[in-house]
């Protein structure tokens, strides 16, 4: 029986759909859940200084392939030095975090797929613009630990203008300081936020989404969970189909490829939806156009 070790952000009930089309993607390709292969999930509970002992305890149980979603939890498994392969079922930017020499050929221990978290930044930051013109002073949480967050900051920060917005980080490396912060970035002037899949965020989701409407802050989110929990829009790309496609590098390696040969792929399905009551909420009229682009309306 092939063990399986997963790193994560969020408790395995919040990761049940994912880890469900990881599942499928393993089924079609002929493995069974507890009979050729059992999942070790762990959850870094939101904390990214956690992932490196989660992932040294993981080692020591002899797992024969890692399964990582984000940036820090695939650096602190490749970094266990045990030679164990990494897929990586999300990562922004698996060159710019040096997880790869290239897409076409990693050359290292980590394969998988990128999320082009950052080039999408900036596209979401137009969504929410058109969705909610009058904003003018966008705040954006970001974890400057995380070298995947820093960077989406950055494309943020460099688009803004040209959208006519002022773009200001929300500064938070913990939970605890995740309430404080957003009340700084609001009495500071911040009249809309744009929340990304840093680890943070990933296990605050419904804390982040009642702040959002308690300071009634239009709020664009990188994926279609936070709008599920009552945000207002997300635009990004299909993580559960992530997770599916992910299961091939997971029997490609288990098979006995090298993760170094196998290069890493991109996404290829993109959601935009839009939450139509917290839209009546806010007084915001879905424009017609958003409103056919839209992937699903959410109501």
């Amino acid at each position: 029986m092939y063990r399986i070790g997963m790193l994560e952000s969020v408790p395995i009930g919040a990761a049940a759909f994912n880890l469900g089309e990881f599942h499928r993607g393993m089924k079609e390709l002929g493995y069974e859940e507890g009979r050729s292969y059992i999942v070790l999930y762990r959850s870094s509970e939101g904390r990214a200084d956690r992932f490196p002992a989660l992932a040294a305890e993981l080692a020591r149980q002899n797992v024969d392939v890692f399964l990582t979603r984000g940036t820090p939890a695939t650096l602190a498994a490749r970094d266990t030095e045990s030679g164990i392969p990494v897929v990586a079922s999300a990562v922004a930017d698996p060159i710019d975090a040096k997880l790869a020499a290239s897409l076409e050929a990693p050359g290292g221990n980590v394969t998988g797929l990128s999320s082009q978290v950052n080039e999408l930044a900036a596209k979401r930051m137009e969504l929410l613009k058109a969705l909610a013109p009058s904003i003018t002073r966008v705040g954006a949480l970001t974890n400057p630990d995380n070298p995947a967050s820093l960077a989406g900051w950055k494309v943020l920060e460099a688009a803004a203008p040209e959208l006519k917005l002022k773009a200001e980080m929300v500064d938070v490396r913990s939970p605890e300081q995740l309430e404080a912060s957003l009340d700084a970035a609001v009495k500071n002037g911040v009249d809309a936020l744009l929340v990304g899949l840093e680890t943070l965020a990933q296990s605050k989701p419904n804390e982040i989404v009642e702040f959002a409407a308690r300071a009634r802050l239009p709020t664009g989110f990188a994926a279609r969970n936070f709008v599920d929990a009552g945000g207002l829009m997300s635009y990004g790309v299909s993580y559960p189909n992530l997770y599916y496609r992910a299961a091939s590098y997971v029997d490609r390696i288990l098979k006995g490829a090298k993760p170094g040969e196998l290069a890493m792929d991109r996404p290829t399905k993109f959601e935009l939806l839009i939450n139509r009551k917290t839209a009546r909420a806010l007084n915001i009229a879905i424009p017609p156009d958003l409103f056919l682009r839209s992937d699903e309306i959410v109501d």
